[in-house]
Formats: structure tokens, C-alpha cells, sequence
């Protein structure tokens, strides 16, 4: 093969896995075409004693792809329902506008699926991918435990997915907001065979990329990965590029996995998410307090990419409009690719 993608979209990932070979053109037998849809941007604000800043409007914000301003289509806080953002700053009600007036900006395609989003403008679609392989028989009990303690606890506008992995991805519990359901189905999982943790979270990505509005992917695992396919780099650039934030929790020290734990943590910081490593059951279930706590207390805003002649990675910053906050942290991915296509 001549020529290789450096970075590769869900789709291509999932056929290699299935077998397929991507076959090369010639370098100058190629032309690509970017495809500009819609961008989910998540973030979360926090003060010097890193305590959420909540009651942000449009208006204290600016978004930036590679400093070049962004102009916002909608706006949500927490798990409220998205509002569109009108040319002053304003917002009101997505339900209540035309479609067509939510303007993409000039020279921007809009993704035809991407209206999708007005049909669930609530809560946070999350999906729980749950470690059931043989790394994790001492403590599947309590990491059951601490997980449907985490369902239980979900704002109600949430939807809840439990996928559960070894050699194999398994879909326990497809995305609904029955808690009994979520955690009926958690409780029918049993332990068992090796790890693909990046071949399962692809196909985690894959599903959760389908799912319109806001989506976050939970990992719970062990560490160690032994019978993927799939490289956690490329794995970590498509959830990157969908911007879906990956979250970790791995039961193992950092010290007896470096590795892992150098993955989990590049993954989980270049999708605008976290890492913990909680090897008790207190501290598994203290790490799901926090990404709960981080759901409810983070801003989501969409928006259609202004003109942008780079093709390659596209640096994303969030930067706060008034003086007194800009001593702020804000958490957020760092960018994405445009998806390329012949």
C-alpha cells in the first residue's frame, strides 16, 4: 500500500476489523473533499478553588477554531434543554424555531442529519462499557455495585447504555431511561475470557456517533489490553473527531500498569473527558460521583465551522469574554479533523 491515512474515521476502522482492506490511490490520482457538519463542542468551567462555574450565557464566551471565531447555532447548560442562539447572544427555545433559521454561516454545508439534534435536546446520552474479562474477576461485584449506584443517580433526562467487553462487545442494555432495565441487565454480566478494550470502545464510538445531541462513553476496566486489533491512538482520534468525551476508571495502580494508565490518561484529556484510578470500591464509586457531577455541570454548544482552508487537525479554544473570568479553567477537547472523503 502506497499511501496510509494517518488517521482513520469510524467507518474505516470498523472495516478493518471486519476484514477489509482500505486500497490506496496514486498520491496525485486522489482528490479529497472536506465535509463540514455540524461540531458538538462539551465543556466545563471551574474557578481557582475548582469549583463549577455555573449561569454562563453565550454571551461570556467565545468559540474559536483556529482562532478564527465561531458563530454558535445552540446552547445548553447541564442537562436543560438546548436553546438556539440568536445573532445577539439571546436565546430562546430550539423547538420554537424554523429549521432553516438556524443559520450554518457562510460557505458551510449543513449536514442533513445533523437536525436530527431537535429531536432529543435533552439530558446526556451515556454509554457504560463495562470490563467483564478475566482481569477483572476479584472485583466484579463491587465495580457492578458501583455502576448501577452511578445509574441510580443520573439526572432523568439522561438515556443509559450498558455494553460490556472481553474478547467480544456485548450489548447488554441499548440506550434507553428505564434505570430498573440499565441495571437488571448490568447484574446479568459474568466475568470471563481476554481483553480487546479498543476494539469494543471503537464499536462503543460507532454506536454512541449515531445517537444525535450529547453522548459521553464510560470505561471501566482493569487496564490491560491483549487481543485488540486496533490501535488506542486511532481509537482515541475518532472519539477526538465525533467528539464524543471518553471517560476512564481503571481498578488498576498506576504504577503496576504504566502503559495503560499513559493511554487512559491521553485519551480521556484529548476528548475533553477524565481519568481516575480507583483501585477500592470507594474510590470507584467517588469517580463516578465526579463524572456525574461534571455531566450535570458542563455546557454544550454546536456550531457550523466558518471557512477553514486546513484540512488537518483544527484547534478548538473556549475563551471567556468578561475580566474577572479570566483566571477561569475551561476543560474541553482540543480539536478535531474534518472528515475526508474522494
Amino acid at each position: 500500500m502506497k499511501k496510509t491515512l494517518r488517521i482513520l474515521s469510524i467507518t474505516t476502522l470498523a472495516a478493518i476489523m471486519a476484514g477489509f482492506w482500505l486500497h490506496a490511490q496514486e498520491p496525485d490520482a486522489a482528490i479529497f473533499h472536506v465535509k463540514v457538519d455540524m461540531v458538538v463542542l462539551g465543556f466545563t468551567v471551574t474557578d481557582q478553588k475548582n469549583k463549577y462555574v455555573n449561569g454562563l450565557k453565550p454571551t461570556d464566551f467565545k468559540v474559536f477554531e483556529d482562532d478564527i471565531p465561531q458563530k454558535l447555532s445552540t446552547f445548553a447548560e447541564g442537562a436543560r434543554p438546548l436553546q438556539q442562539v440568536l445573532d445577539n447572544g439571546e436565546t430562546r427555545p430550539l423547538h420554537s424555531a424554523d429549521p432553516a433559521s438556524v443559520n450554518p454561516g457562510p460557505g458551510a454545508v449543513p449536514n442533513p442529519d445533523a437536525v436530527n439534534l431537535r429531536t432529543e435536546t435533552t439530558g446526556t446520552n451515556v454509554f457504560v462499557l463495562f470490563d467483564t474479562s478475566n482481569y477483572m474477576y476479584r472485583g466484579f461485584v463491587y465495580a457492578s455495585d458501583a455502576i448501577a449506584d452511578f445509574i441510580r443517580g443520573l439526572d432523568r433526562a439522561d438515556s443509559i447504555a450498558v455494553y460490556t467487553y472481553s474478547r467480544n462487545l456485548n450489548r447488554g442494555v441499548p440506550l434507553n431511561r428505564d434505570r430498573a432495565m440499565a441495571i437488571s441487565g448490568l447484574r446479568k454480566a459474568v466475568a470471563g475470557d481476554d481483553s480487546a478494550l479498543y476494539n469494543c470502545l471503537l464499536l462503543t464510538l460507532r454506536d454512541a456517533a449515531k445517537v444525535p445531541g450529547r453522548k459521553v462513553v464510560i470505561v471501566f476496566s482493569n487496564g490491560p489490553d491483549n487481543a485488540s486489533m486496533v490501535a488506542p491512538d486511532d481509537v482515541r482520534a475518532v472519539a477526538e473527531d465525533e467528539g464524543i468525551p471518553i471517560y476512564v476508571i481503571s481498578t488498576s495502580e498506576v504504577t503496576k500498569d504504566p502503559i495503560s494508565s499513559n493511554i487512559f490518561k491521553r485519551i480521556s484529556t484529548n476528548t475533553g473527558g477524565k481519568s481516575y484510578f480507583a483501585k477500592t470500591w470507594q474510590k470507584q464509586v467517588e469517580a463516578f460521583e465526579s463524572i456525574r457531577e461534571d455531566l450535570g455541570n458542563s455546557y454544550t454548544v454546536t456550531y457550523y465551522p466558518q471557512p477553514n482552508p486546513n484540512e488537518g487537525f483544527r484547534k478548538i479554544r473556549v475563551e471567556l469574554t468578561a475580566e474577572g473570568m479570566k483566571k477561569y479553567k475551561v476543560r474541553a477537547r482540543p480539536g478535531y479533523r474534518p472528515q475526508r472523503g474522494f
